[in-house]
């Protein structure tokens, strides 16, 4: 994280928002002389050279960032270089992408796209593909600030529209205050800016492939409002956000193994202890990994229909799950766990399928092939309403 000081009152978001135009070139030239970042890259993608010639290495990777980076002068610049690299990701590690219920959103209109999570950078980065490839603009990213530990992660995350949500605060009035932050830049982006955001439904990813809807986030999107004016109902406060669910289905998850080994942890010791750099290793998984087919579904914006946090989360739930498309890996694991047969629904399981199905499962530990299963089973609980 960046170090706090005092935030003049013409930009009270400065330590949260993403960067603008005007900062650009200077965090470009940050990052090109960031130790950590040039090793990073350099472990990479020259690892021999950078054990031997550590020196060398970085001048290399420093001279390769300033080149990819040449005429970027704004943030849209920097998006468009990312769109290219996005394009060749999903060349390579998908089957389809396919994107429906956009078509049925105002392009010129500004939204709070709410989904589940699955994939640290990979869920937002669909939905800003979807916009990009209907010529819409780009979302900006609520991103926890426990991903932004280094220095440079921060630097890149926020050139590519992401802001930051406070889970390192210490204490109740620390949180409250920093919640409450958080709520007034998200209306003032909706509101005010006419930029849409992307936000997950919980915190952390649904590792275990059951999504649900944290109460706590809606009630947090509504302190803003709700704070200046106290008889304004939640779904009052909700609907002028213009909330919009949005399911994201992977066929595969590059990530599933280590998932896997996470849920048993839990089950057996009851603690999981993330190694240092394992958020970032699941970013490079999530990316580089093949995913099968994809699918992202948009629903439609929430009304002032409700009275509660709780009412507004199990409508978002309601949505993503009718939106999320179940595909043959999802009734092969169900199959193989010999749960809820009346479930099956093979017909669109071609011999393909069970084949790239059973060699997936042939790589996974015996230990761990259970919960690896189950995280691709359980979305078929979900949608019939199976999981507690």
């Amino acid at each position: 994280m960046t170090e706090t000081h005092d935030i003049p009152a013409s930009d009270p978001w400065a330590e949260i928002r993403p960067y603008q135009d005007d900062e650009v070139a200077e965090v470009l030239e940050r990052l090109a002389h960031d130790a950590e970042l040039l090793d990073a890259l350099t472990r990479y993608r020259l690892p021999r050279l950078s054990r031997f010639m550590p020196r060398l290495s970085r001048a290399l990777a420093s001279v390769a960032i300033r080149r990819e980076v040449r005429g970027v002068t704004g943030v849209n610049d920097f998006q468009m270089r990312i769109a290219s690299y996005m394009q060749r990701m999903i060349r390579t590690s998908t089957d389809t992408f396919r994107v429906e219920g956009l078509e049925s959103l105002d392009p010129d209109t500004a939204y709070l796209f709410i989904g589940n999570h699955r994939d640290i950078s990979l869920d937002p980065a669909f939905v800003n593909y979807a916009l990009y490839l209907a010529g819409r603009d780009t979302v900006r990213i609520a991103i926890g600030d426990n991903l932004l530990k280094k220095p440079y992660v921060n630097d890149l995350m926020r050139l590519n529209k992401s802001f930051i949500v406070p889970r390192s605060a210490r204490g109740k009035r620390a949180m409250l205050a920093a919640y409450q932050n958080l709520s007034a830049y998200i209306r003032h982006s909706i509101l005010e800016d006419n930029h849409s955001i992307w936000m997950a439904q919980r915190e952390g990813r649904a590792k275990n492939g059951i999504d649900r809807t944290d109460p706590a986030i809606v009630k947090m999107l509504t302190m803003a409002r709700r704070g200046r004016e106290r008889q304004v109902s939640i779904g009052e406060a909700i609907a002028e956000l213009r909330l919009v669910p949005v399911s994201i289905s992977y066929e595969y998850d590059p990530c599933d193994l280590q998932k896997a080994r996470e849920l048993h942890a839990m089950q057996t010791s009851g603690n999981y202890e993330k190694s240092e750099f394992e958020d970032i290793s699941s970013i490079v998984a999530g990316i580089t990994g093949h995913k099968g087919r994809v699918q992202l579904t948009f629903g439609t914006p929430l009304t002032a229909a409700f009275d509660d946090p709780e009412a507004v989360a199990a409508e978002i739930d309601r949505q993503v799950l009718a939106g999320y498309h179940l595909f043959p890996s999802h009734f092969l694991a169900l199959e193989a766990l010999g749960e809820a047969p009346e479930l099956l629904d093979l017909s669109e399981v071609s011999d393909a399928d069970r084949a790239r199905f059973q060699a997936r499962l042939q790589e996974v530990p015996g230990d761990l092939r259970h919960w690896w299963l189950t995280q691709y089973a359980n979305p078929v609980l979900n949608k019939a309403g199976r999981c507690r």
